[in-house]
């Protein structure tokens, strides 16, 4: 896509740009200085057996999960924007909510549905079932962590979906082509950055995760790298681990980079899209209702219930229940803070990637998804490093965590950003450029108001996540500001399951409250399913 005004951008885009990029390379500035640290050692870490193991378990969990998710979001966002299902609306929002699930409560969830003695064996004893798969290892992972990140690649490809001329797939039905050839060859490479974006994000999100791996007893790099940290107070050692993730991740960015396709993905022709006909699912209505009622009822269902079976013992053993809304404040203090602080954070960086694309764009875009496929506790561990050397003054507060926040999740609002621009012809902004108007100017009156649904969905991404951090929140947060994810957290590593469901179930509550938000924002620009 080209850019808006040929040559360099303006200074307003590339200082704060450039400062975004500063930030971003902190965890890599902390890895290097531990690193440095081992010595004579690090050739020996970097070259043994166990490396290579965690490397292949690591990129394989990552490419399932990442495929799993694909394969489920593309043709839910098809059955929901394009077909006559009923209830589209409904569905929509409910396939939504997995996002809230944090991946710990996601493996303690199937640990308990399915795990040796769980609920789903005791309800099928009875039937004379003695013993279900154990969930444990690549299986489990890979259930739970599809089942709780495909809501990445939905948003994204409903989103883009939703914004596409039918006029397009017209054409190509009256040429002669089918259904499917006109999916594959009109349809599909439309939606290919939005694909890609939520890719992406559910890759990174699948390397870097902590909760599921431990709980489903699944070896990879984060899961070492705890181990090094917590177990045997080796940051030297963990730090060379986590370089090793880097470079992974970057293969990975590099990969989705040389895959990237390059095109144009806004209507060029004058007037606004009009909406697509529905197709009619005939006799493959009730499957299709059948099959996204089973992935709701695994993905939303199945967590409510079991947290609620828990809640319910719980209260039924005298726990106390509203002492938990002082913590859901702090949660959503500390999302809310998150979400406005990486918005500001990722315009800068989406704008001169689509308008102005360069060195300076290329170097962000690395930096902002390395620091996404890093562990929490590494990026907690390097700003605890640089702020109590640094800025003492700071150091567990409230600012140091929101950063952390917007240091880990930033791609989800860059993606979100970017994906909203590329679809906007820049023929509209150069139209006001023509009409004297400045570069800020026009970004302010003509581009943010159209890319106004995605900026929202990327805020709300980054809500959600903020929300359900774990790592970063227990190592940063100021003394005695607890949150919904550490509450849930250490009273689950305890044992005290009725007790960390309530604060579980306060997550969801907040979290569909946030998804309705962004839902009715949808509707109001004609892109939420009818």
């Amino acid at each position: 896509m080209r850019p808006v005004r040929a040559g360099t951008a303006p200074a307003w885009l590339r200082l704060p740009g450039a400062a975004v990029g500063g930030l971003m390379a902190l965890p890599l500035a902390y890895l290097v200085l531990r690193s440095a640290m081992a010595g004579s050692g690090a050739w020996r870490v970097m070259t043994q057996p166990r490396l290579f193991e965690l490397l292949a378990n690591s990129l394989g969990l990552a490419a399932a999960v990442t495929a799993g998710a694909v394969l489920l979001a593309v043709p839910l966002s098809w059955l929901l924007l394009r077909a006559d299902l009923p209830g589209a609306r409904f569905w929509s929002s409910l396939l939504v909510l997995p996002l809230a699930v944090p991946s710990y409560i996601g493996g303690f969830v199937l640990i308990s549905a399915v795990g040796p003695g769980g609920l789903l064996a005791q309800l099928l004893r009875p039937l004379g079932v003695e013993s279900l798969p154990e969930p444990y290892g690549f299986a489990g992972a890979w259930i739970a962590l599809t089942l709780f990140t495909y809501p990445y690649v939905l948003l994204s490809v409903r989103a883009a979906w939703s914004r596409l001329d039918p006029a397009l797939e017209e054409a190509s039905r009256s040429m002669g082509l089918g259904r499917w050839a006109t999916f594959w060859g009109v349809t599909l490479p439309q939606l290919r950055p939005a694909i890609a974006v939520g890719s992406l994000l559910v890759g990174l999100y699948a390397l870097s995760d902590f909760g599921a791996v431990s709980l489903l007893q699944f070896d990879t790099f984060t899961r070492a790298i705890y181990a090094q940290y917590a177990a045997s107070f080796n940051r030297g050692r963990a730090a060379l681990l986590a370089l090793a993730l880097v470079l992974v991740t970057v293969m990975v960015l590099e990969l989705e980079r040389r895959t990237r396709a390059r095109g144009t993905y806004f209507r060029r022709q004058p007037g606004a899209a009009r909406p697509a006909p529905r197709v009619a699912l005939g006799p493959w209505k009730v499957p299709a209702l059948v099959g996204v009622g089973l992935l709701v009822l695994a993905g939303v269902g199945t967590p409510v219930g079991v947290l609620l079976y828990w809640t319910v013992r719980g209260i039924l053993q005298g726990q106390e229940v509203t002492a938990f809304w002082a913590v859901a404040r702090n949660s959503l203090l500390a999302s809310g803070l998150a979400a406005a602080a990486t918005g500001l954070m990722a315009l800068p960086v989406a704008v001169l990637g689509v308008r102005y694309p360069g060195r300076l764009s290329r170097v962000l875009d690395r930096l902002v998804c390395v620091s996404y496929g890093l562990p929490g506790i590494v990026l907690a561990l390097a700003l605890v490093f640089f702020s109590a050397r640094s800025l003492p003054a700071l150091y567990q507060t409230l600012p140091v965590l929101t950063l952390a926040y917007a240091v880990h999740f930033m791609p989800q609002a860059v993606g979100a950003f970017r994906t909203s621009f590329l679809q906007v012809n820049p023929s509209l902004e150069e139209a006001a450029r023509g009409l004297g108007r400045s570069p800020l100017a026009v970004l302010r009156t003509v581009s943010l108001p159209l890319v106004r649904p995605g900026l929202l969905s990327g805020a709300v991404l980054v809500f959600l996540t903020a929300m359900k951090e774990l790592p970063a929140t227990l190592l940063l947060a100021p003394t005695g500001f607890r949150t919904l994810a550490t509450v849930a957290w250490l009273d689950a590593s305890e044992g005290f399951f009725a007790r960390a469901a309530v604060p579980g179930l306060v997550l969801l509550l907040l979290s569909g409250l946030s998804v309705w938000v962004m839902l009715r924002q949808d509707r109001a620009f004609g892109r939420e399913p009818q």
